[in-house]
C-alpha cells in the first residue's frame, strides 16, 4: 500500500464512512487514478440543486478536480460509471459526460438504479483514468 496518492473533496462521507474520493496507484509505465462513486455535493454538504444535467456537471467537475490533483486530466479518463434514477435522463446526462469526457472517450457504463445515497440525488459518477509516466 505504499507509494499510494490520495486527495479528499471535503465531503462529510469521507470521513464518516472511511474513504477517499481518489487514489492514485503506481503501476509500471502508467499509474492508474481511481475516484469514488461522486454524488452532485456542494462545499457546503448541501446537495446541488437542478436536474440531473446540473447534478451530473457537478459530479463530473468533481472527479476532473480530484484527478487533476493527483496529476491527471479529464483527457486520462479510461473509465466511467454513471447511476442515474431516472434512466430517462440519460440524453442529458450523456451530454454532460461528453463535454467532459468526450475527447477521452472512455469506456462507459450509463445505468439506471432504485435509489442513491440522499433522495434528492439523481446521479452519481465514478471514474478510472490512467496516468503514463
Amino acid at each position: 500500500m505504499q507509494n499510494r496518492t490520495r486527495t479528499s473533496s471535503g465531503s462529510p462521507f469521507e470521513d464518516q464512512f472511511g474513504f477517499c474520493r481518489a487514489i492514485r496507484i503506481p503501476g509500471h509505465g502508467a499509474d492508474r487514478i481511481i475516484v469514488a462513486g461522486t454524488g452532485p455535493i456542494e462545499d457546503d454538504g448541501e446537495t446541488t440543486e437542478g436536474g440531473a444535467a446540473e447534478q451530473a456537471e457537478r459530479c463530473c467537475a468533481l472527479i476532473v478536480k480530484a484527478i487533476e490533483n493527483l496529476g491527471g486530466t479529464a483527457a486520462d479518463v479510461v473509465r466511467t460509471r454513471m447511476l442515474l434514477t431516472d434512466i430517462d435522463q440519460q440524453a442529458e446526462v450523456g451530454e454532460v459526460h461528453s463535454h467532459f469526457f468526450g475527447a477521452a472517450r472512455p469506456a462507459a457504463t450509463m445505468m439506471g438504479v432504485a435509489a442513491l445515497c440522499r433522495p434528492e440525488w439523481l446521479v452519481e459518477i465514478e471514474a478510472e483514468a490512467v496516468v503514463e509516466h
